[in-house]
This record gives structure tokens, sequence and C-alpha cells, in this order.
């Protein structure tokens, strides 16, 4: 303990030491100060070197003579001659210093001064105790005291800042609190402060206050820093800082407490002293440290806090701390973890159990939000009590059998939420189709009679509105034990209201048109009915004026005074703690109305008259039919109209109506999108050549925008003069440096080579030339093209300089060779060689050169300056390459380009490191100082070994080979860099600028990363967590992944990894006890493992989903006001990093009504050189993340759509986190915290000037999964009570934007691929019903298949399926950053590389899994891997992952189209049946055959011969104990089974499965031999056929081994059967008119009704295990996948015939560079596998 105590006063004196250094260094105490930059590198050492002497001459003034000689010395070896600036006038005072130190009779003599030195310092060394205070300094470090951020120095540089002393000084020990205890242990390392204060009182855990310390004096230090940094001896926190944080931290707080009526626990915030504040921060996130899974229930923790705030104001009032009563163990400890936080986990984690791993129904268990939402009820809270009520309704544990009722909503698993959730879309596009037909039916004419049947919209409209409150009554089912009074009551009156209301306007309307067809009648009714609509009209626009327009809000919150308002506000929307004031401004507001206004008007126009107006004359027609002929038994269409007829006419017309509106606003969107992207200057420089040109503007543009005003300032206080000239020098020097850092970074990246480097490199132009100095790049070839013009001019000297200076760069190029020339000539001749440049003396020069001395003396550049300067005029005269090729590599020039483009883009000005706060309103909340980045990372691949990079697969491709076609991916710490270069060229340290330094100096940034105080900076203001969740596993079992880690953190010193430590322990009876913690974990400086903090958890954090408690854990140990989140696929770039700064300003900039609280940044996606798959996965996202995300951000409903957003952290740590954890319903976690922030009044922009690297999934495989995983998790939100709200509280356009970019879009997936279907299987009804022929021959029929109507259907279906609409934005966005040709070249290559046939397939994973998981759920997180896909992909694999979500429903269309050109009318022939079908056509083909089209090596015929074997073996291989679905078709089977598993599920399986039948109950008639028989007894016929069809099977299927008694005889019998069989069939055949398409027809319906069977079975799986029946219908199941596999593997064989095809799928497959590595590889490899075998 007592080497600590020294520890600390060691510290102390290295503190003291460092800010006297300042003092010392910049007075003239010693008559030196600080060595001149001149002198280059060694001025540092030189300064060094005096520190010493001026910090011992009181104890041995000749040490100092000897230090100060040294430096001396050095001084003159560098600059003998003292030509520097500054250098003669140090060298003389330290000569002047030298004499008046003492010699002590001693000569002068450097040996003897070198032995006194080391005895000095020996001696020094003992009695200073030098040793033994660094042993004990480290020491102290390595034992983690120090701030877990801060760099392990010998000192730490961040305490001598004042704002972080007086942080510190800030949270210290008052007198106004209370004195703690005598038995209290005081601290040995420190002061006591209030973190002891609040630890004594509550139990908080130790690392949890040492934690929360850090973080309070980091944040409230920060917000100081932003307001004045404060000086003097003792510096103080501004009252104004500690209010900022105050507001921001218990915001939430405080608008709960407004929420439920609850007195907040202190009386007035103005009457809160500062210290009263920080314990109050303190104390809050204090509670929130140790919270654990308590952090996703944000008012709950505002509960938590409200209560122990309150104690805490009784403790402060005592004149002696005593612990609080509510924190107090049954053993007499206090421990806030074991008292509140470990009853409400337990609660937790018993409810999350109830989940059964995601299997179980919503409705079935409380999740987090459940029990968020509980502390919205004043009357819940109160019963509540404090401490926490064991037996209270919040934590009775749920018993067995019985449910605990839900709060608020209950997510049930129904399509039904999606009318709930939108009601208002669905009503208003039923009314308009209803008003459309209407008007068509009325030939077009708006007369009076038309408008009383539009009249009928009203009774409709509150039918519609009262489905909705039944749906609302209904999906309540399961919370109304726990709802509240109030929501019930709000319930049963919409109910009853909507209701009495529905019938009135029915019945008013039921009289009106009594009246119309009475023509004596009065039109009485008519006018009330008239009255009622209009009251209800207008007091409805009212209410929506009130509580969504803007304008109008003020009132809306002066009426919530009275109950009146209160009341009918109530009726009309909900009130939840959430989602209140969600309007935006009025500006906002009229925008995104006048865009919804245009979509709706086009898609309204294209519904008329494309749609439903052609309908009308066929439908009128087919009413008009009677007595059409049926050619099977009719058992529903008589005496009704046809009216299936006119559903088969009319569904997918409907359905395309419902869809087409997401087209309509995809293709506005795009055009709006451009729009906004050109305003934004997006894609002005996209080519090297733009870049060239606009070059010299790119300085100033940098210094406007990312340069903070202190460095502009140095630079103008040295810039004398304002001429243009030299202005352009200013920005140019400025400039220049940083610059010069991008180029370095890419040649570290190995993007360019050592060459291009120099070309690249822009000089500092810090000189004395008189004119900027470019890049080479720019100025190659130009002299030797100006030569050529003077050698060709015959005009006059001034017609020659205005050719040369038409090209900027090529008069550069002379001027500066003239310049250069003079000042090199200058320096190396003497004499009269300087003469040269006078043209008068050219006497003297002759003089000279006849006597033999012009050049006599030539002084020959040693100085690097002179040097340089010396090689860049060389490569100016001799550089021939041209500039258009520099730098070659794609990826280097589309950076660059970004960059310089990104430069002329609107963005706030950059402040200072120190700052990072624009100068602005002082009263703003939102300020943003200390970023950090936050990484969840699992068990990927952190490192590729060696090994790994270098080993070949099958096909002879290595991932390094693969690796040299594809661009590199880096890491995140660029962002320190980039603050560490930014830092030290502002040459802001303890004391401020250094005017001493010279502009040259100034931007010298060699040794910036070694800095000192820019390294302090840069630990200040970035953070960088990596939330490793099952690193301690890893590194217990000595993972790989684990040393991979360990690496990084010693290569990265500012890099923290925070994982879940598990401790197993044996307790004395013999259980197992397991404690967890969170532990955060760093390299010390010798690069070994170092815990900083470890907080315990109460038990296992996984409850819900990983990934968002992966972060929710590790979130406390970040830093500061901004967090970004990162995912392990992303990458930076170090001149992206160096506009972080300017994105951070964007918190403080409202846009619209607020200031934002997430700000979304532009991704590139880097893995689209990989493949055409990649190349079609990346351009799709790009859009999405460029343009859509601009539109969304415009139209104010962008949400959180995963990494690198940029979250508000204090909000968002406040309101419940970055992400959303319960158990599967929250499988998309990401996009709730977007929910999340819109809800509670939060604000989401969209920056483009910035952007962060990304990859994508390059494999099809891949792909699928990742769709698979989003498209489920879309499904999860239909349910949720977060897209139920929004889709309720948002305004009504703002509603429309909102849901067709979330689960609108995939609904509207589902439409386009349901249209297919309604179409075919009308087509189908009427074809094998007879009824389109019948139709068509009707003398008063008119031809309606193939109408107007029918065809704008099916090519709004067909260009939807194929991709075309979604290559919309993708095209504006090439044509905004590529240009309008590449962008048509683009989009035709992607053509020729089949992107229909990806996009087609995507359609059918979406839909596939949108569609299950809604119906049946068992979304999960899809492990896609994200990594390089170099393998040929086995046959059989791809049978197992699509066979359910493509092939089977493939083959389901084929068989429809099948029998529809069997049976079907098409006046037009075959040719009518293609154009009609081609889509449908289209899509079976893409969906049997893509996975194998886009599979590396797919029509390889070895690969072929191989995959052939491989799916045998799977499919016979039956399993056994432990065997995977991946080894056995059995085991797999039963897997493909699990998601149905309630009787709900199970209802509609069967209701959906019964489609197959109309297949068998129309080819049955449709045979010869029953000729035109329509008699039921023929269906029943066939039945009896399928009956001894299955048990001919049944007899072939049974096993002889279960029937070893008669093997011989059942064997016999089989053969019998068999003969008698055929000889059966040929007899029917030939005795009958059975024909042979007879015999296709009947297997065909046979199939279909045998898939029927088979689902059955398979719902109803346990009744067929009754009955004994499993066996036989698992080898039917055997046999259906053995035939569709062959039916797809035998075309692919076929095709594999032809080596040209393999050839011609990896030229379309892969780039052109990879396609031809790959056929050398398969070459070289000498076929392997017939050498192997």
């Amino acid at each position: 303990m007592a080497k600590r105590i020294r520890a600390l006063d060691n510290w102390e004196r290295l503190v003291r030491a460092i800010l006297q250094r300042e003092h010392l260094l910049s007075s003239a105490a010693t008559g030196t100060g600080t060595a001149p930059a001149s002198l280059g590198g060694k001025a540092a050492d030189i300064d060094r070197i005096l520190q010493a002497a001026n910090e011992i001459e009181d104890e041995d003034p000749n040490v100092t003579r000897i230090l100060c000689e040294s430096a001396y010395i050095m001084a003159h070896a560098m600059d003998p001659n003292s030509k520097g600036r500054g250098v003669m006038q140090f060298k003389t005072a330290l000569m002047s210093v030298i004499k008046t130190k003492p010699k002590e009779g001693v000569s002068h003599d450097q040996e003897h001064d070198i032995q006194y030195l080391w005895n000095f310092y020996s001696r020094y060394k003992r009695h200073k105790r030098v040793s033994e205070m660094e042993y004990e300094q480290q020491e102290w470090i390595e034992s983690g005291t120090f701030i877990g951020f801060f760099p392990e120095v010998s000192f730490s540089p961040l305490l001598p800042w004042p704002a972080v002393r007086a942080a510190v000084a800030a949270i210290g020990y008052t007198p106004d609190i209370p004195r703690l205890p005598s038995s209290f242990e005081a601290p040995e390392m420190r002061k006591l402060d209030i973190f002891d204060f609040l630890q004594f009182i509550f139990g908080f855990q130790v690392d949890n206050v040492r934690n929360q310390r850090e973080n309070v004096i980091l944040t409230i230090s920060n917000a100081q820093a932003r307001i004045n940094l404060p000086s003097g001896t003792d510096p103080k926190i501004e009252d104004a800082a500690v209010t900022e944080v105050f507001c921001k931290v218990l915001d939430n707080y405080m608008k709960w407490c407004a929420h439920l009526g609850l007195r907040i626990a202190w009386k007035s915030t103005n009457e809160l002293n500062k210290t009263r504040k920080i314990i109050l921060i303190s104390l809050y996130l204090l509670i929130w440290g140790e919270a654990s899974n308590v952090r996703f229930l944000p008012e709950c923790i505002c509960y938590i806090f409200h209560n122990m705030a309150e104690e805490l104001e009784a403790v402060i009032n005592l004149q002696e701390a005593v612990p609080a009563t509510s924190c107090k163990c049954e053993d007499g400890s206090v421990s806030y973890l074991k008292s509140i936080i470990s009853p409400i986990y337990d609660t937790l984690k018993e409810e999350a159990d109830k989940n059964i791993g995601g299997r179980a129904s919503h409705a079935a268990w409380r999740n987090y939000d459940d029990f968020n939402e509980y502390f919205w009820s004043p009357w819940r809270v109160k019963h509540l009590g404090w401490p926490p009520k064991a037996n209270s309704s919040f934590l009775l544990k749920p018993r067995k059998g019985k449910r605990m009722g839900k709060t608020n909503f209950v997510e049930h698993r129904t399509f039904l939420h999606l009318y709930r959730s939108f009601h208002r879309l669905w009503i208003f596009l039923i009314l308009m189709f209803q008003l459309l037909t209407i008007i068509a039916f009325h030939n077009g004419t708006l007369d009076t009679k038309t408008f009383k049947v539009m009249l009928s919209a009203g009774p409709a409209f509150f039918i519609l509105n009262l489905i909705e409150c039944c749906l609302d009554v209904l999906l309540m089912f399961g919370a109304y034990k726990s709802a509240r009074g109030f929501a019930i009551s709000r319930q049963v009156a919409r109910f009853i209201w909507f209701g009495v209301l529905s019938a009135f306007v029915f019945y008013l309307y039921w009289k009106v048109m009594d009246e119309a067809n009475n023509s004596n009648s009065e039109s009485t009714y008519y006018h009330i009915y008239i009255l009622v609509l209009g009251v209800y009209a207008a007091v409805k626009l009212a209410f929506a004026l009130i509580v969504k327009i803007p304008a109008c809000h003020k009132f809306s919150e002066i009426s919530d005074r009275y109950t009146f308002f209160q009341f009918f506000k109530w009726i009309y929307e909900e009130r939840y703690f959430v989602g209140r004031a969600m309007y935006e401004s009025l500006t906002d507001y009229l925008r995104y109305v006048v865009i919804w206004v245009a979509i709706l008007a086009c898609k309204f126009t294209f519904a008329y008259f494309l749609q439903i107006k052609p309908l009308v004359n066929p439908t009128k027609v087919i009413v008009r039919l009677s007595n059409l002929p049926y050619s099977w038994h009719d058992l529903v269409s008589g005496g009704n109209h046809n009216a299936l007829t006119l559903v088969s006419l009319w569904a997918p017309v409907f359905a395309i109506y419902i869809m087409d509106l997401h087209i309509w606003y995809t293709l506005c969107s795009a055009l709006v999108g451009g729009i906004m992207g050109a305003a934004a200057r997006i894609g002005e420089i996209r080519s090297i050549d733009m870049l060239q040109r606009r070059f010299q503007s790119f300085p100033e543009a940098f210094s406007n925008n990312l340069v903070s005003q202190t460095t502009k300032r140095i630079f103008a206080s040295r810039q004398v003069s304002q001429d243009p000239v030299d202005m352009e020098k200013q920005h140019a020097t400025t400039f220049s440096p940083f610059w010069n850092e991008i180029v370095k970074s890419l040649r570290e990246e190995d993007y360019i080579s050592n060459m291009e480097r120099d070309l690249l490199m822009m000089p500092s132009n810090c000189g004395s030339l008189k004119m900027v100095q470019w890049p080479l790049f720019l100025l190659t070839s130009k002299i030797l093209l100006a030569i050529e013009f003077a050698v060709d001019c015959e005009d006059s000297q001034a017609d020659l300089w205005s050719r040369i200076s038409s090209d900027n760069y090529m008069a550069y190029a002379v001027q500066e060779c003239y310049y250069s020339a003079e000042i090199i000539l200058s320096s190396l001749v003497e004499a009269e060689g300087r003469l040269c440049e006078e043209f008068d003396t050219w006497h003297i020069l002759a003089k000279a050169r006849n006597e033999g001395r012009l050049f006599q003396r030539i002084n020959w550049p040693r100085e690097p300056e002179m040097q340089e300067l010396i090689k860049r005029l060389h490569l100016l005269l001799t550089k021939k390459e041209s500039a258009a090729n520099i730098p070659k590599n794609l990826e280097a020039r589309r950076r660059l380009q970004f960059f310089t483009n990104s430069l002329f883009m609107d963005m706030p000005i950059a402040k200072s490191v120190s700052e990072m706060m624009p100068f602005s309103q002082s009263d703003s909340l939102f300020k943003l100082s200390l970023d950090s980045v936050f990484t969840p990372y699992y068990e990927e691949t952190v490192l590729f070994s060696a090994s790994e990079i270098q080993d070949k697969n099958e096909d002879g491709i290595s991932i390094l080979f693969y690796l040299q076609k594809i661009f590199p991916v880096r890491g995140m710490m660029y962002y320190r860099r980039a603050l560490l270069l930014q830092s030290y060229l502002e040459r802001r340290s303890l004391g401020g600028v250094e005017e001493a330094y010279s502009i040259g100096d100034l931007v010298n940034t060699l040794g910036f990363e070694l800095n000192v105080e820019a390294r302090a900076q840069a630990e200040l203001k970035f953070t960088y967590v990596v939330s490793c969740q099952i690193y301690g596993t890893q590194r217990q079992n000595k993972a790989s992944q684990a040393i991979d880690i360990a690496l990084l953190l010693q290569r990265n010193e500012g890099l923290r990894v925070a994982f879940i430590h598990e401790e197993t322990a044996i307790l004395p009876d013999g259980t197992v006890s397991k404690e967890y913690y969170s532990k955060l974990v760093k390299a010390n400086i010798h690069g070994k493992y170092q815990e900083i903090f470890s907080i315990k958890l109460p038990g296992n954090p996984k409850l819900g989903e990983g990934k968002p408690e992966n972060q929710n854990h590790a979130i406390i140990f970040t830093r500061g006001e901004a967090i970004q989140t990162i995912d392990m696929n992303q990458d930076n770039y170090l001149e992206e990093a160096m506009k972080m700064r300017n994105l951070l300003e964007e918190f403080h900039v409202k846009h619209g009504l607020r200031y934002p609280t997430i700000l979304g940044v532009r991704e590139h996606i880097f893995t689209g050189s990989v493949s055409s798959l990649a190349s079609f996965m990346s351009n799709q996202e790009t859009s999405f993340v460029t343009l859509g995300q601009r539109v969304l951000a415009f139209l104010k409903v962008r949400m959180h759509y995963g990494h690198p957003d940029v979250f508000d952290r204090i909000f968002h740590i406040t309101r419940g986190g970055i992400s959303k954890a319960s158990r599967v319903i929250n499988i998309s976690e990401d996009i709730y915290s977007g929910f999340n922030s819109t809800l509670r009044q939060g604000n989401i922009t969209h920056h483009e000037y910035i952007q962060v690297g990304k990859g994508r999934d390059v494999g099809l495989n891949q792909i699928a999964i990742f769709e698979g995983k989003v498209a489920g998790g879309n499904g999860e939100q239909v349910l949720s009570r977060d897209v139920y709200r929004l889709g309720q509280l948002f305004d009504f356009f703002r509603m429309l934007t909102f849901y067709f970019t979330t689960v609108g879009f995939y609904v509207c997936t589902m439409v386009t691929v349901l249209t297919v279907y309604i179409f075919l299987y009308g087509r189908v009804y009427l074809a094998l019903s007879g009824l389109d022929s019948a139709i068509s021959k009707s003398r008063i029929a008119i031809r309606f298949l193939g109408n107007k109507s029918l065809d704008a259907t099916l090519n709004a279906q067909f260009l939807v399926q194929i991709g075309v609409f979604t290559a919309v934005p993708m095209i504006m966005g090439f044509i905004l950053e590529l240009g309008l040709i590449k962008a048509v070249l683009s989009f035709v290559t992607m053509q020729l590389q089949l992107c229909s046939v990806f996009f087609t397939f995507s359609l059918g994973t979406r839909t596939h899994y949108f569609g299950r998981i809604i119906l049946h759920g068992g979304a999960k997180y899809g492990k896609t891997g994200r990594g390089f896909v170099v393998q040929h992909i086995k046959f059989a694999e791809n049978y197992r992952l699509y066979s359910r979500s493509h092939f089977v429903k493939a083959f389901e269309v084929a068989m429809l189209l099948i029998v529809y050109i069997a049976y079907g009318y098409t006046k037009g022939g075959a040719t009518s049946f293609i154009l009609i079908t081609i889509s449908s056509w289209f899509l079976v083909f893409s969906w049997l055959f893509a996975p194998y089209i886009f599979n590396p090596c797919g029509f390889e015929w070895q690969k072929i011969v191989e995959d052939f074997d491989d799916w045998i073996g799977w499919l016979m291989y039956k399993g056994g104990i432990g065997a995977k679905g991946d080894k056995s078709w059995e085991v797999w089977w039963e897997e493909e089974q699990a998601h149905i598993q309630t009787l709900r599920g199970r209802i509609l399986e069967t209701i959906l499965s019964l489609r197959f039948l109309i297949f068998q109950y129309g080819i049955v008639y449709k045979l010869h031999v029953g000729g035109h028989n329509t008699s039921l007894g023929i269906y029943i016929f066939s039945w009896i056929a399928l009956v001894i069809a299955a048990a001919i099977f049944k007899a072939f299927t049974i096993s002889p081994k279960k029937h070893g008694k008669l093997p011989v005889i059942w064997r016999f019998l089989q053969m019998v059967i068999a003969i008698s069989l055929v000889v059966g069939l040929i007899l029917f055949v030939m005795l009958t008119t059975l024909t042979t398409p007879d015999l296709f027809a009947i297997s065909l319906a046979f199939i279909a009704t045998g898939w029927t069977m088979l689902s059955l079975a398979i719902t109803w799986k346990r009744f067929v295990k009754l009955i004994g029946a499993w066996g036989s219908i698992r080898e039917i199941a055997r046999m259906y996948d053995a035939g569709m596999g062959l039916l797809i593997f035998v075309p692919v064989a076929l095709l594999s015939w032809f080596p040209f095809i393999s050839a011609f799928q990896s030229r379309f497959l892969f780039n052109q560079a990879f396609s031809r590595g790959l056929e050398i590889s398969l070459i070289l490899a000498g076929n392997k596998a017939n050498v192997q075998s």
C-alpha cells in the first residue's frame, strides 16, 4: 500500500515537471528558448537535452554546462553556416549561457565530461530512487488504476489537461455531502469523491464505480471544453457544462415523470447546485451501468432512479451517510445488484425460458417491451412500490400452463396485423377502387345518379373501420388481464361507436337508394345522409389537423387542458409514452405531401384507364351470359351470374392494383433521389480526368470545410500578403500534408506503386518558390509538350505563352521549371556564376569564363529540401507517362474521386480536435466531442493464416489467388490516425500553439503518430470497443480466433475488447454454480493481456437475440456522446476518417424541427468486383444505401438499417440502447433502434459526403440465406408493436412512405408472386371447367382474354418480377455517379450476365421466407459467413436449400402452365399463349436453374458426376442417431417440417394444400375415356383408382426384411402384381377410348393429388403416426424428391456435355481475370479427380 502512495506522489511530481517544462522552454531564464525548426528532426532532441539541463541546474551547474555544450555541438553540426531561420540567434544565446556556467577548474575534455556526466547520473538515480519510481509507476499502470482508455506511457498527458483536472475536482467530496462513517475504507490512491459516497449508500460494484467515474469525468470535461478551456492553477467546471450533461442524461426521466404525473426527485432544476447535478448524473449512470439486461427497459431504469434518488435525497439531509434500505441484503451487506437487479433479471429469465428457443408463440410469454411498458402506467408503478414487491404482477414468475398477461400489445402470428397497423392505407385503396369502378361502370360520367352510387363509399368506410376495431378487440386477446382500464374502455367505445355508426349510415344509404329509385319521393334522407357524412368528415379533418399537422399542433397542446378535447383525442388516437408529438415542420410536411399527391395521381390514372375501365364491358357480358355448359360437374356456379369467372378475371387485376403503388413510389423516388443527388453535387467528379482538371480548387475547398479555425488562424497569422497567389499557396500548404497522408495510405494498402506515390505526392509549398507546386501527376509530359509548342511556334513570345497558358498545368510546369532552375543554380554556383540572372552583365561573365573561374566553385546540394527540388525538376523534365493512367488501380481512383468530390458538398465546418463543436448556440443540448466505434463480434474469421490463404480448394483456387482479383479489407483504426494527424497539425498542446515554429515545421508530419499530445487528444476523442461475446471461452480453449484478437490488441493500443466471462464453481452440496461477468481487456505496454474492468452480472445475459445482447453488455464500456456501430464486414479509409469531425457536427444542426439522434452514413459495397452475383448484390445494395436512404431522409422516414450509422449515445442509452433484443420478434435488431428513436421524438438523417466500406455476400447461397433472414425479420416486424404504432401515429402520407419502404416492400413482393398464382389458377379454372371456350364461342360475347387490363396487369407483374423497377433507382444512381453512357453500359452488362434470372430468383426467396414466418414463425439468424466463395456447391446442397422455397413452387407453376396450354382456349394460338405466359415460364426457369447457373463450375462434367453420386448417397441414406440433414435425406425431411407447430398453422396448411385437388377434379372430366359425362361418379371413380395405385405402391415398397418368414413368396407376389398391372393397363387402353395423352394427364392429376395427400400427412403428422402410415408417407416423399431432383438434374447434365457451356458460365459469372485464372487452374490441375481415382 505504501508503494502505491509513493507512486501517487511520484506521479504528481512528473505532472508538475511536465507543466513546468512549458514555462522553462518558453522563458528566457537560460536564454536559449526552443531549438529552431530549421534544424530539422534534431530540434526535438536538442529541446530534450536543454530541458534536462534546466531541470538539474540547481543541483549541478557543471552538468548543465556539459549538456548545453552538447546541444551547441549538435546545432552547429546541423547548420555550420547558421543559414537557417533563427539558428544564429539560438547559437549565440546558447553560447552566452555556456560562458556563464562554471567549469570547476577542469580543462575542457570531452572524455572527462562524459565520465563526469555518467557519475552524476548514477548518483542522481540512487538519490532520487528513479528505478524504484519507474517500477512502482509500471505497477500502477498495469493494475488498471489509470483510466482504461488512456495511453500507457510513462506519464498520462491527459491529467494535466485543465478540463480533465477540473472534472476530477468537480466530482470531489464537498462539505454539503454527508460524511462517510469511520468504518468506511478510504481509497489510498486518490481522495474521496461522490462515487465513493454513492457506492457506500447503494452498494454498487467497485469496477462499475471505476467505469462510470471515468465516463462522467470524460463527459463533463468534454462538455466544458466545448464551452471554453478552463485556465489557472485550479480550473473549474462551469455550471453550464454540468447542466448540459444533466439535461441530456435525465431528459427521458423527466419526460417519464411528466407522463405519469409524478413529482421529479428534486424540487427544481434551477435550485440544484452543480455538485447535486453531478451526483444525480452519476447515480443514473451507475444504475444503468450495473443493470445488465434491465438496460433494455429504459422506463424501468427511470423507476429505479426515481426511487433511489428519493432515498439519496433523504440521506443527503443527514450528518452521516447510511446505506439505503432498498439495497440491503439478508446477510447485512449492501448490494444494488442483488437487491434490485437480480429479482428483475430472474423474472426476465423465467419468461425468456418460456420462449422455448424461439418456438413458442409470442403471446405465450412477456418480452422486454412488455416489461418496460409496465412502467407506462401510474397505477402500476404505484402498485409495484419500492423496493419492488415480490408478489407484484411485474415480478410474478410464470407458472406452468399459465400465462402472465402481456402489456398493451400482443404479437399474434397473423397477416391481419397488416390491416390493423395500416388500416388507413387499405381503406383508402379499397374505397378508391370502389369509386373508380363505379365511375367506369357509369361510362365515366359524373352526374347525380353516379354521385349517389359513389356515396356507397360511406357505409363501406365505416364498415372497414369497424373491421379494424374488431381486429383491435381480437388481437388484444392475451393482454386484457394486465391491460389498462382506459385502453380497454377505448377499444370498447370505438367498437360500439363504429358499430352503431356503420348500421346508421348503412340504413341512411339504403333509404337514399330507395329515394333514388322512387322518382316521386323527396330527398330527405339524401340530405340527412350528406349532413352526417359532412359533419363526420369535418370533425375527422379537424382532429387530423390538430394531431398531425405541425402548424396546428400548438392548438392541440392548448386543447389538452380541456376534458372535452382530451376525450375525443383519446378516441381518435391512443396515448402512449412513446409516439407523442410525431409531427414535422410545415416545410417537411408539404414536401412529402406534394410528392405523394403526384404518386397517387399517377397510380389512380393508370388504374382507371388501364386496369379497371377495360374490364367493364367483359364483366357486363359475362354477367348476362346464362346456361353456359361446364365440362365438369358444376357444384357452385349455378345462378350466381358466373361469379367465379368474374373473380378469375378481376382477381389478378386487383392484386396488381394493391401492389403497383409501390412501383409508382419506386419510380418517383428514383426521380426525386436523382434530383437531390444532383443538387448535392454527387458525382461531379466521376473520372480521373475530372479530378485532374479540378485539382486546383481542392486545397481551398479542403481548407474551407475540413480544416479547423484554429489551424486557419495559425496560417493566417503568418500570411502577410492577400495576393491571390499567396492565398492559393496558403491553401495548398494546408492541404498538402493531408493529401500526402492519403497517398501514403493508398501505398500502404498496395493500391498504388512507389512511382505512383511519388507522382501523387504534393510539395509542402512553404518554400520561397513564387508559385504553387502541384503534384507531378498533373504536370507530367507538360514540359515536353511545351517544348514542341516552342519548336513549332512561328508567332511572338506572347502568342506562345498564350498557347501554353491555355493549359493551366502546362503553364504551372513551365513556371516551376524556371523558378526551380533559378533557385538550384543560385545555390550551386558562387561569384560570377550567380550573375547569370542578370542580362546586363554578360561582359563580366565572359571575362570570368575566359579566365577559367566562371564555375570554378560549385556547392553540390546537401540539404534534403534542395535534393527534393532537384529530383522534382528532373521528373518534370523527363517524365513522359500520361497522367490519365495515374493511379492505375480502379479502387484508388474511386476513392480519390469520391473524396475530392465530397469537398464541394454541403457539410458543417470542422472544429479543432480539442473542441469538436461548431461556434454556434451555447444553449444547444446536442453537442458532441467524443466518439466511440462499436463492433459486435461473434466467431467470424479475424485474420487469415498463411496456410488458410495459400491452401487450394478442390478446383485449385486459393484465397490468395482470389484476393489478387478483389480489394483487401482494412480496419477501423483510421479514425485514430486521422485524429492524430489533425491534432498534430493543429499544434495544440497543454499551453496552446507554439509560435516559434515556422510554416514549414507546422506542416511537417514526420513522427506525428508518436507525438504525445496528439496521442492524448486521439485517446480522449476516440474509443474503439470490439464486443466479442465468446472471447472468454475462445481464450480458455486457446482457439485461433482468440490468438488473432490478442494480436490485434497488441498492434492497436487504442483497441479494447469486451466479452462475457463465465466462472463455474461446485458448491458444497454438489450443485454447479455459474457466475457471469462483463469484462473489458486490452494489451498492456508489454503486449500482454490486461483486464481493465470486470462487472458481475445477475446471470447469463443472453436472454434474447445474441447480437443485441452482445452489444448491450459491452455498451457500458463505450465513452462520449456519440457511438458508431461497425460490423465485422466493414472497412474504412483514411480520407473518409478525416471528415468524421464534420459529420459529428451534424448533431448540432437542426434538420427540420429536431436535432439528429442518428446520423446515417453512405456505404460503399467493395465486394462488387468478385462476380456477377456480387455485382448484382452490390448495385442493389448501393442503390438502397445511397439514393434510397437519401429519399427516405428527405421524406422523414429513414430508420436505422444497420451499420455504420452514428448514434447520439446519451439519447439512446437512456432510451433502451441501440437495438432491441426480444427473442425472434426482434430478429432484425438494427431497425428497431430506428423505430424506437422515431417513436421517442428522435430524428434520423442521412449524409453522403462521407462513406464507409462494406462487404456483402457474394455467393448465391450466402445471398439467399441473408435475404431469407431479412425477409423473416420483416415478417416478424409485421407482428411488432413498433410497426403498429408507427403505422397508427404517422400522418397518412408519412405512413405511406414508411409502409412501402419497410414491411410493405415484402408484401408487394409477395403479391407479385401471388399474382402469377392467381392468374394461372384462374386460367386453369376457366380451362378445366370449359368456360373460356364456351364464353368465347357465345354469340353475344366479346373476347376478354388478353385485353388491355390483362396485358397491363401481366406486364406490370413481369417487370417487377425480373427486377426492372428494382433497377430504376440503380440506373439513376449510375447516371449520377458514372454518367449516362456508363450507366447504360452497366445496365446492359447486367442483363447479359442474367441479372433478371437473379432478381426473379430473389423474388421467390423473399416471398417464401416472408410468408412462412408470418404463417408459422421460426425466424432465426442465418450464418452466411460472408467469406470468399471460390468453390463449387454440390447439387444436393443446393437442392436442400431451395427445394421448398423455389423448386416445389416452380413445379406447381409449371403444372398450371401445362394444364392451361393443354385444355385452355387461346384465340391467337401458340403465339398468344406464349405472350400471356412468358413471365410465368421465365419464373419457372429462374427458380429451377438459377442455383446451378450461378454455381461455380456448375456445368463441368466431372463435377456433375460427383454431384450425382453425392446426391444419390444423400437421398438413400436413412441416417441414425446424431445424423445431420446434410448427410441424410430422412433427417433433412424431418427438419423441413419443424416449422409446423401450432393448430392454427396446421389448419392454414391444410387449407393451402387443398388447392392441388383442382387438377384431379378437372382433368378426369377431360379424359377421352369419359366422353362428355359430367356426373360426380367419374370423380369418385378416379379416387378409387388412386387408392388402388396407392395400395400397389405400398405392396412394392414393403421391405422383405420385415417379413422374414415369407420373403420368397412376397417377391413372387410382387412379380405377379407387376405383370397383372402391365397387362391390365394394356387391355384397358385397347378396349376403351383411353389414349396415351390421357395416361399423361392421369399421371399429372395423380401427382398433384398425391402431393396434397403428402402435405396433409405432414401437417397432421401425429395422427398419421398413430395409424402406422408414416413410413409409407416418408417413402412417397422420398420418391417425390427423387423425381423433382431428376427433372432438374437431367437438363444440367445434358448441358455439361458441351465444354463451351462451362467456359461461357465462368465468363459471365466472374470477372475476366478470375475467369481466366479459374480455367488455367483447371488445366494445370490435369483433371485432378481422374488422376486421384
